[in-house]
């Protein structure tokens, strides 16, 4: 019986420890990143596929506005699930990294990336660019109409002809912008003119850019994005970007970005996915599916799109972002907009 016994149990250890060593041994790549992705699924749920072929790793996303990621973040704390942080927003990322809740990313890594596109601290690291435009129905609007920044849109003339998204995270760090390069009082009362003016809200860019090709809004603050995708998608459109020639908050260029949670137990899995998102590849999906400008050398944006270093840009440091975007939401609130 005893032998018996322990023979079974030998046999039982040995399968054992065979699945053990063939885990162990998986060339899948193996484990799970968790994501928290302020970038909706439509615009990188294929990326990120892409990233899970090329590399063997699963990834799980959490799918939210890019603010309230942030928050969430910043509440879970040490006792998040997320590896990466994937936003639509350096403000948002700011507000990560000043909670103390990323970990540095590599020189190698930070490299590849001009400088203004990056944490000073180098905590996290843009991966594509979007440029604040105006677009406009091209069929009752010429250029010429326009003024040269968004102070012009204070102006009576545009009154209930203007689209805004107030509550989208670009608006806020465009807002944050102004604060940063002209103070609180200025800001409030361009907020406060732009409310008199009686605004078109919407929740986001996409239905600004819909919303003007379909001849319903004259006019919208948007990302110069959204206006390619409907290109994409229709061939024609009547709709058109308006790039500011004077350096100011409506010229700004944000990068979407990412950074790697410093409680991260999949530390190696979350490098990958970074640096993934720096690789050509990658940077080719940004230039030619979401029409962003890609943010490493070699890679061309979509040739409709004036050069990314030919953008005026007004002189911010994009880290500062995240210490205004509270005052920013409190003044977008104050002035009626929210």
């Amino acid at each position: 019986m005893y032998k018996t016994l322990s023979k079974t149990r030998l046999v039982l250890i040995a399968v054992v420890l065979a699945v053990f060593a063939t885990a162990c041994s998986d060339d899948s790549g193996g484990g799970t990143l968790t994501v928290y992705s302020g970038r909706n699924e439509e615009l990188v749920g294929a990326l990120i596929d892409q990233f899970e072929a090329e590399t063997g790793i699963e990834v799980e996303v959490r799918y939210a506005s890019s603010t309230d990621l942030a928050a969430t973040l910043r509440e879970e704390g040490a006792n998040t699930p997320a590896d990466v942080f994937f936003a639509q927003d350096p403000a948002s990322l700011g507000a990560v990294a000043e909670a103390g809740m990323f970990q540095a990313l590599s020189d190698e890594v930070l490299a590849l990336v001009p400088s203004r596109f990056s944490d000073r601290e180098g905590l996290w690291v843009g991966v594509s660019a979007r440029s604040r435009v105006v677009i406009y129905d091209s069929t009752r609007i010429s250029p010429d109409d326009l003024p040269d920044s968004v102070d012009g849109f204070t102006d009576p003339e545009w009154d209930g002809r203007l689209a805004i998204a107030p509550s989208n995270a670009s608006f806020l760090a465009f807002v944050a912008a102004m604060i940063l390069e002209r103070g609180e009082d200025a800001t409030r009362e361009w907020l406060e003119a732009i409310a008199a003016n009686n605004p078109q809200r919407f929740e986001g860019n996409s239905p600004i850019v819909a919303a003007t090709n379909d001849g319903t809004v004259e006019v919208g603050l948007v990302n110069h994005y959204y206006l390619l995708q409907l290109r994409a998608e229709l061939g024609e459109v009547t709709a058109a970007n308006y790039f500011f020639a004077n350096p100011s908050p409506g010229s700004l260029v944000m990068p979407a970005g990412v950074g790697i949670l410093n409680t991260t137990d999949n530390g190696d899995e979350a490098e990958q996915f970074v640096e993934f998102l720096l690789s050509q590849s990658a940077q080719e999906y940004f230039a030619t599916k979401t029409f962003e400008y890609p943010v490493i050398e070699g890679v061309a944006p979509d040739p409709i799109l004036p050069p990314l270093a030919s953008l005026a840009q007004p002189d911010i440091d994009l880290s500062d972002l995240a210490a205004a975007l509270d005052l920013a939401t409190d003044l977008v609130a104050e002035a009626g907009l929210l």
